[in-house]
Formats: structure tokens, sequence, C-alpha cells
């Protein structure tokens, strides 16, 4: 019995430190994110759109990286997953997240230099699969 309860408690260690991991590398994406998106403000919204027309070249330039990575839309991925709390990303493995970190980075780099979007997506789908 002591050492069934020896592993249950290592095992509760283990994802109790994965966890932590997971949590960091979210925050790290989110954090990235930020840079992601303020390329999106400087190069890619007009001056003259209605925050419902702002929101969806948000969410464009969100469903890119999703597709570069992921291989499908936050939508796609909410039909898939009706029952589900979060969303694709608070799903992802911590790989995925680091990933995903580096492709806002890179994504943001990309914006400022003017590529078209499926420019991007190719460029950033290559690197997905390279970094995975």
């Amino acid at each position: 019995m002591y050492i069934i309860k020896e592993f249950q408690r290592l095992k509760a260690d283990e994802n109790n430190r994965l966890k932590l991991d997971w949590d960091l590398q979210r925050t790290l994406a989110k954090v990235n994110y930020v840079i992601h998106t303020d390329a999106i403000k400087a190069n890619l919204l007009p001056t003259e759109l209605t925050k419902n027309q702002i929101n969806l070249v948000y969410a464009s330039e969100a469903d890119i990286l999703n597709m570069a990575l992921f291989g499908k839309t936050a939508k796609q991925w909410r039909t898939e997953n009706p029952t589900a709390d979060g969303n694709i990303r608070d799903e992802a493995t911590i790989e995925q997240l680091v990933v995903l970190s580096n492709m806002e980075s890179i994504n943001a780099v990309f914006i400022s230099q003017g590529l078209s979007q499926s420019e991007r997506l190719v460029q950033l789908n290559k690197m997905a699969i390279t970094q995975m």
C-alpha cells in the first residue's frame, strides 16, 4: 500500500510540474501575442474601420498562426470540440506553445516587411513543421 501511495504522490508532483511549465509557456505565448498585435495595428489596420471590422482583422491574423501550426482555424476547432472550456491554444502542448510564441514574433516581422497573408502562411507553416 505504501508503494502505491508513494507512486500516486510522485505522479501528482510530476503533473504539477508539467502544468507549471505549460502555464509558463502559455503566458509567454500571450506576451508575444502583444508583439504580433502591435504589428497588425501598425501595418494592417486602415484608419477607418468599425470595431467589428478591426476584430475580424485580428481574428484573421490569429487564424493564420492557427492554420500554420494546428492545421485549422479557431472556429473549426470549436466546432470539433464543443464541450471544451478553453480554446485551441489552451489545449496546446508545451512544444506547440513554444513554436506558437516563435511564430508570433516572426509573423510580426513578416507583417512589417509587407508580406501577403498567403506568403506568411506558407513561411509560418514551414517554420512550424521544422520546429515541431
